[in-house]
């Protein structure tokens, strides 16, 4: 890098006319009037591992950031600091499994996806290894810019034979896929959402229950569909509700295992005529739930007016969230804006 290069790469750049913050402050996600849970992985793993004595935890330096401190402060003779070596993180994790244990590796999306994909191609995902990869900071969660912004994580392991593949939205998400990737037999990967995070989906379906390969119905609606996952299904149920006021009936589908897909459930209410249908995702439009919904319908000859919101394919600024997120579009006035446009 060059001296005039850092100088830019520094520099407060304007986008859209609007002057960005350079801060590289990991804030919050905003959900407001939500109740939140404190470290709902890391107590569901507590939970999970008092009936299962194969069940390990390691990190690469990130268990603070990856709620897994939880754990290992419960359990310090299963859990291992591999020290910042994502690459000895996941190559530790298939000896161990190889050995019968369940290991649950925690780091950010980022190092997992990238720096430590070939490992977890031949080490784990190639021999079917009961690795369960568990990642903070998928998407735009982050503000430190394109060095800790995973934009391309699911793209990049939906490539990948035998991953199964996890974007929650919410505590309730969090906490009941702990128990669903350790019945699991083969490798997962799962997005994470840390510390305090918003409980959303049993606000609008009480008996809602995280199930492993099931796209489920949040809110019916008779104008849009959303089909989304992650924070996007918060944002797109929060944007139903906003738009509700101006008469548009917006239904939301979340989509919280992205491979396999439920194509049942999205075929089955995607073919219901007359509605929009609109992806939503805390990722790059290419490669991630949009796309591959966008797949399932030309093959099954579906065919609704399609939308997606996503990001874009492009590295992305840093800054405060709230800003990200609306100059990016996942804000849920922009979620709202973008579906009211459509129509």
């Amino acid at each position: 890098m060059t001296l005039d290069s850092m100088k830019r790469k520094y520099e407060p750049r304007k986008v859209a006319d609007q002057k960005v913050a350079t801060s590289a402050m990991i804030a919050s996600l905003a959900a407001e009037g939500y109740d939140t849970v404190s470290a709902p992985f890391g107590h569901a793993l507590i939970e999970a591992a008092r009936g299962d004595d194969r069940i390990v935890g390691l990190s690469a330096d990130l268990s603070k950031y990856t709620d897994l401190h939880v754990f290992a402060e419960a359990a310090p003779d299963r859990f291992y600091q591999m020290g910042m070596a994502e690459q000895l993180l996941m190559s530790a994790a298939s000896g161990m499994a190889r050995e019968g244990f369940i290991p649950f590796a925690t780091t950010y999306a980022v190092f997992a996806s990238r720096r430590a994909y070939d490992f977890i191609a031949m080490a784990i995902a190639e021999e079917n290894l009961p690795v369960k990869i568990v990642c903070a900071l998928p998407g735009l969660t982050t503000g430190y810019g394109p060095s800790h912004q995973a934009t391309e994580d699911l793209a990049i392991f939906r490539g990948l034979p035998n991953m199964t593949i996890i974007d929650p939205c919410d505590a309730c998400d969090v906490a009941g896929m702990v128990p669903e990737m350790v019945a699991h037999h083969g490798p997962v990967y799962a997005r994470l959402l840390r510390g305090k995070v918003p409980s959303v989906l049993t606000r609008y379906k009480p008996d809602y229950r995280f199930q492993l390969g099931r796209a489920q119905m949040i809110r019916e609606g008779a104008d849009v569909l959303v089909i989304s996952s992650g924070i996007m299904t918060m944002r797109a149920l929060d944007a139903a509700e906003a738009l509700a006021a101006e008469k548009i009936d917006v239904a939301v589908l979340h989509v919280p295992t992205i491979k396999p897909l439920d194509l049942d459930t999205i075929l089955a209410e995607a073919g219901k005529g007359g509605r929009l249908v609109v992806t939503a995702e805390n990722h790059t439009v290419n490669g991630g739930l949009g796309e591959a919904v966008a797949r399932q319908l030309l093959v099954a000859g579906v065919a609704p007016q399609f939308r997606m919101i996503g990001l874009p394919d492009e590295f992305l600024e840093a800054g405060a969230l709230p800003t990200l997120h609306d100059m990016y579009g996942l804000s849920t006035a922009k979620v709202a804006e973008q579906i009211k446009g459509w129509l």
